[in-house]
């Protein structure tokens, strides 16, 4: 019987856990013996005395050592992955561009690590997709902040006073965040446009209320597998000129746009930004990956020419129950593809496991981790 290990989370702000107790109940149905850090799933609202309930045992952070599968929703630090034993396994949020002392650590140790953001999107694994349940949770919370922060109420109320009129809301990038954002606006009452490089997406808009605001279809504009590409220069001077004039009478701002493994485009510049209104609100949903807005700062919140600019990284840990809870039933899916009466097994043959297994047994498998991982040895042993 495999065990599993569902650490507290050790990042500043991360508030979700990897599994809550109805999953626990899932994988000891599997033939897994769930282990719980004490405390790790407090923050999300899922107390220890309910993983108990739900036949987990209650431990320490050095159950890590002993552990089949390690669970997570951040990569581990290079000290925790060391901490796992050769031939475990550890199943999180990877992102190893940016974690390479940790991949190197898991490297060594020879543990095999799953980054889960590389899930394939194909119909068999939609229900083990992290990254459009993370959004979800992220498209909605970035517009409750921008309600918040904005000096006005979303919808249009016909008063004694006289009436107000609707906030005007333009979300950049229709994707998964792209499009709950939209209809949270939407739902709140504000007047919503939106614009995406996806001939698609105008559709998809269109559907939840929204104005698409077109700005011409670059070649390539977007992956087999649906995630956008990165678009030329020119390409995106033609669509600032564009979306200028829309930004300029926009009460909110929301953008979204995140190139996978690559540093956010910068959709909007600090010039275009100076247009909107004082009192407007941005929330930058890409700060983590350096902002689609010039003056964003990833981490805070601050106020420039009188627009409040959000640069929130963590969204979904601010609604940490229902991210925790969908981000827990992804995992639980994904267990379906390799274990089996107790019994983890990788076939890196699979086509699911092959593309989100990062490490294994020494080996680092995603090309350009590994290539970083090569050029910082040379460079340190020069």
């Amino acid at each position: 019987m495999a065990v599993v290990f569902v650490p507290l989370e050790s990042e500043a702000g991360e508030t979700r856990v990897s599994a809550i107790p109805e999953t626990v109940k899932g994988m000891a149905k599997l033939g897994l013996e769930v282990q719980v850090e004490r405390g790790a799933g407090t923050a999300a609202g899922f107390p220890d005395a309910e993983f108990e309930e739900a036949g987990a045992k209650i431990v320490d952070a050095s159950a890590r050592g002993s552990a089949d599968i390690v669970l997570g929703i951040q990569a581990p630090t290079p000290e925790q992955a060391k901490a796992q034993r050769a031939g475990s396994m550890l199943i999180c949020t990877l992102t190893p561009g940016t974690r390479l002392d940790t991949i190197a650590a898991l490297r060594d140790a020879k543990v095999t690590a799953m980054g889960l953001e590389f899930m394939p999107r194909i119909t068999r694994a939609q229900k083990m997709d992290i990254l459009s349940s993370q959004a979800t949770c992220g498209g909605y919370q970035a517009v409750l902040l921008a309600a918040v922060y904005l000096p006005k109420m979303f919808p249009l109320m016909m008063t004694a006073a006289g009436t107000l009129t609707p906030a005007k809301v333009l979300v950049l990038g229709a994707g998964v965040a792209g499009l709950q954002a939209i209809s949270t606006a939407r739902k709140l009452g504000a007047v919503v446009e939106a614009n995406d490089i996806r001939p698609a997406c105008k559709e998809q808009v269109e559907s939840l209320g929204g104005k698409f605001v077109d700005t011409g279809v670059p070649p390539d504009a977007e992956t087999k597998g649906g995630y956008a590409t990165e678009t030329t220069q020119e390409f995106l001077k033609r669509q600032r000129e564009i979306l200028t004039e829309h930004i300029t009478h926009a009460d909110v701002l929301i953008t979204t746009a995140l190139v996978p493994g690559k540093k956010a485009p910068v959709l909007v510049t600090a010039e275009m930004r100076k247009a909107m209104k004082p009192g407007s609100v941005i929330v930058d949903m890409a700060a983590g990956m350096g902002g689609n807005v010039e003056g964003t700062v990833p981490g805070e919140r601050i106020v420039d020419a009188g627009v409040t600019i959000i640069g929130d990284t963590n969204l979904p840990a601010q609604v940490a129950g229902d991210a925790s809870r969908t981000y827990a039933r992804n995992v639980l899916a994904y267990f379906g593809e390799f274990v089996k009466d107790g019994v983890a097994t990788v076939n890196l043959e699979n086509e699911i496991l092959g593309a989100v297994t990062i490490v294994h047994d020494g080996v680092v498998r995603h090309e350009p981790t590994a290539q970083a991982l090569a050029a910082q040895q040379n460079k340190g042993g020069n």
